[in-house]
């Protein structure tokens, strides 16, 4: 059964990932991202066809995401050993040649269990989209088919709306006029 995560605080994880870089590792907690907007995606797997595709939109993304006061963090169900291999393979070859964010390891499916993401059966995250705020609440959540991959560019239209705190409509851009209630 779908659970519902939006207006609830977001699940605690602790993840290891591996760097954009593509030489390092690391770990990440929600709490490391207090104070700032986190977007929070998961994907299928690893050297896969959509994924790099729209992971590397959302990398190309990050300084308008960071302009934002946000960071992005991608999650799936692979190692971190295999994370570091397919960021270290160049994008002409299938690979993500480096990112602006890390990848973090749910290797024993937990994080992706707690989000709702997780294809029990398949043993791998769907698609799953989340922005948290700086409260550490779940404000959006956007879960879909493993062929679909998700838009950047709406991504950012949805947090800009969240930021804004106003009433805003289909297709709301900044500047834009906000509803009023009445």
């Amino acid at each position: 059964m779908a659970q519902r995560l939006v207006g609830n605080k977001a699940p605690e994880f602790t993840l290891e990932t591996a760097l954009g870089n593509g030489k390092d590792f690391g770990k990440v907690s929600l709490s490391d991202y207090s104070g700032k907007w986190l977007v929070l995606f998961f994907y299928p797997l690893d050297f896969t066809f959509v994924c790099p595709t729209e992971i590397i939109a959302l990398s190309d993304a990050y300084e308008e995401f960071k302009d934002l006061d946000a960071e992005i963090l991608g999650v799936s169900t692979d190692s971190i050993h295999s994370h570091r291999a397919w960021i270290n393979t160049p994008r002409d070859q299938n690979g993500l040649g480096g990112l602006n964010f890390p990848l973090a390891a749910d290797f024993n499916k937990t994080t992706a269990r707690d989000y709702g993401v997780l294809d029990e059966e398949g043993g791998q995250a769907y698609r799953g989209l989340f922005i948290i705020d700086p409260e550490g609440v779940l404000r959006y959540q956007v879960v879909t088919d493993l062929n679909i991959g998700r838009s950047t560019d709406e991504t950012l239209r949805v947090l800009q709306a969240l930021q804004s705190g106003g009433l805003c409509p289909a297709n709301w851009r900044p500047g834009q006029a906000q509803l009023t209630a009445k």
